[in-house]
């Protein structure tokens, strides 16, 4: 009897701000050898006719604060030449970009991927073999963190976090009607204010490995 081959693996990676999502997701990526899907997801905005390429950056770039949402308003109406209707379009054209996005999510199940954000851990649930990873800590910690790995001081910090981890959690909540703090959603939740980035790297890749080949049950 021949021996299956393990499917890609997949990995979605929700985490708040400070928490590194985006240090150690591409580390996971080289690690597993599957791509890494962050921010910008290639070619979600071709065709997408009315839109220009930073209104559909901005407006699907997760986290959304309402700031770039009133941003990318003001520039669609610009673009269509008055505002009547500008929300209407506006909607639409999200609802348009969100089935592209998952759409693009979707083929990870075929090419393995380490999702970070864009409620991936929803988009991609029905993949049996993947490993969904919550990454938090105090928001003291990661202010801190965030502020080492940005470049920028503590109170720049802080005020992003405050910002940012209010848009992260709205996006999952407005979009998909979920909590995305719920731990029901995980298969492995970690402080990665506590521990080295590293070390978080090393778990969550020993954790993928272990989903993929079966040495993790699945519910």
């Amino acid at each position: 009897m021949g021996v299956i081959p393990q499917p890609p693996a997949v990995v979605t990676l929700a985490a708040l701000y400070g928490a590194g999502g985006a240090v150690v997701g591409p580390r996971i990526a080289k690690r597993l050898g599957v791509p890494f899907v962050g921010p910008d997801l290639p070619g979600v905005s071709a065709g997408r006719p009315g839109l220009a390429p930073e209104v559909v950056a901005e407006g699907w770039d997760e986290p959304r604060s309402g700031r770039r949402l009133v941003g990318s308003l003001g520039r669609l109406s610009t673009l269509t030449g008055d505002t009547g209707g500008s929300f209407e379009r506006l909607d639409l054209h999200q609802h348009t970009l969100r089935a592209h996005i998952e759409e693009y999510l979707a083929s990870c199940r075929a090419t393995g991927g380490v999702v970070l954000g864009r409620g991936g851990m929803v988009v991609l649930q029905s993949v049996p073999w993947a490993l969904h990873v919550h990454l938090r800590g105090p928001r003291e910690a990661r202010v801190r963190q965030g502020a080492e790995l940005l470049g920028i001081d503590e109170a720049a910090a802080a005020r992003e976090q405050k910002e940012e981890d209010r848009a992260r959690r709205n996006y999952v909540r407005s979009v998909y009607g979920i909590d995305g703090d719920d731990p029901s959603l995980y298969h492995l939740a970690l402080d990665s204010t506590a521990l080295d980035l590293e070390v978080c790297v090393d778990l969550i890749v020993a954790a993928a490995r272990a989903r993929r080949s079966g040495q993790v049950r699945t519910p």
